[in-house]
């Protein structure tokens, strides 16, 4: 079993406002897809939540819609349209349902995910 740590992911300027990007995460020996999002209002914030949609049954993410329910941002899957919270990873719509949710930080220009 490998330790956790902060991984190198991406750039920053390899991220678009208020969209996702699919990369490949390696933790406890296996590789997992995650979804990451720039989400731009008032101030500029990157979120990480898993990239599976376990509604939908398929890596899809990613592909969904940036947006905000209340003060709370979001992303709408591209499948069933489901609303997953990118703090929290929670299904707004099936409260039993959650995604995995990723500490990110910024370093020296480059996405970091702690896993």
């Amino acid at each position: 079993m490998s330790q956790q740590q902060w991984q190198r992911i991406c750039a920053t300027q390899d991220l678009f406002d208020n969209a996702g990007v699919c990369a490949l995460l390696t933790a406890n020996d296996t590789e997992q897809q995650v979804a990451i999002f720039k989400v731009k209002k008032e101030q500029e914030n990157i979120y990480a939540i898993g990239n599976f949609d376990p509604i939908g049954k398929a890596n899809v993410l990613y592909r969904g819609i940036v947006g905000s329910i209340g003060d709370q941002p979001v992303v709408s899957s591209p499948l069933y349209k489901q609303h997953f919270s990118l703090v929290s990873g929670q299904c707004l719509q099936e409260e039993a349902i959650n995604v995995p949710v990723y500490q990110v930080r910024v370093q020296d220009g480059f996405v970091e995910l702690f896993a």
